[in-house]
């Protein structure tokens, strides 16, 4: 598919582009969460390697299996970069029971599943800025080109992020990219997963494989109803790959 020398040339293009808006920005360094998916793995590594003394790779489990956990562990460890562990669990849990609670009291429905799983994305989202700013670090994020394309992700979750650097990358490329950088096969080829509710796989709540995706955006010829369900994941995730529309009133004459 790749050879090394092409794999090791674009990792090293990421990495100088990785530094180069560290330096544009004025900052520090990255910081990047870390979820045991090779995703993650990889854009650790790629911080690792841009910065092998200012990047920090943060755990943050909120309910979470002690599976991802552990994975989580083995990436840092594989990779020797700096780590915190966050556990969100009890203010996940918090901030769900009181507007669960109040919106109970107003007679209000609430869809329980996807809202609690889109908050524990949220409230990582602002983990992972808590410690940036402390340090006066970026924060990295893990989107590849299927999940950026289709939307699958959280806006103002695992999408409110400062860099995107693997945004390109079909999903195949990132397992690549995570074999050469040596990363153990479990993380390669592990089961996708967001872990925003137990049992949850990426492929499951798509209703699409990423090989599918994959072979679309390369410009492989697929099922006809595959590809207008992609595109119609595009259409309605627009606005996630947007900033918030304005609106521009007209200028009141001075009185």
């Amino acid at each position: 598919m790749w050879n090394k020398e092409q794999l090791e040339e674009r990792i090293n293009q990421t990495v100088e582009w990785l530094r180069e808006k560290v330096q544009g920005a004025k900052s520090k360094g990255l910081v990047v969460g870390i979820s045991g998916g090779v995703d993650s793995a990889v854009v650790a590594g790629l911080c690792k390697r841009a910065f092998p003394d200012n990047s920090v790779g943060v755990i943050l489990p909120a309910a979470s299996s002690s599976a991802d956990v552990e994975d989580a562990h083995l990436v840092a460890r594989t990779l020797s970069i700096k780590t915190l562990e966050v556990d969100l669990t009890e203010a996940h849990q918090m901030i769900i029971s009181k507007v669960y609670e109040g919106m109970k009291g107003k007679s209000l429905p609430f869809e329980e599943k996807l809202t609690q799983g889109n908050l524990k994305a949220r409230i990582r989202m602002a983990t992972l800025y808590t410690v940036a700013n402390s340090l006066n670090y970026l924060v990295v994020g893990t989107d590849n080109v299927s999940e950026y394309y289709t939307g699958y992700f959280t806006k103002y979750g695992d999408g409110g992020v400062d860099l995107l650097p693997i945004s390109s990358l079909t999903k195949a490329e990132v397992k690549a990219w995570a074999a050469h950088m040596g990363l153990p096969d479990s993380i390669v080829n592990r089961v996708p997963s967001a872990g925003l509710w137990e049992g949850q796989t990426d492929e499951e709540e798509m209703g699409i494989t990423y090989d599918m995706i994959d072979r679309y955006l390369i410009g492989e010829k697929i099922p006809e109803d595959v590809a207008a369900k992609i595109e119609a994941m595009h259409k309605a995730s627009e606005h996630k790959r947007q900033l918030p529309p304005t609106l521009e009133l007209p200028k009141l004459p001075k009185l």
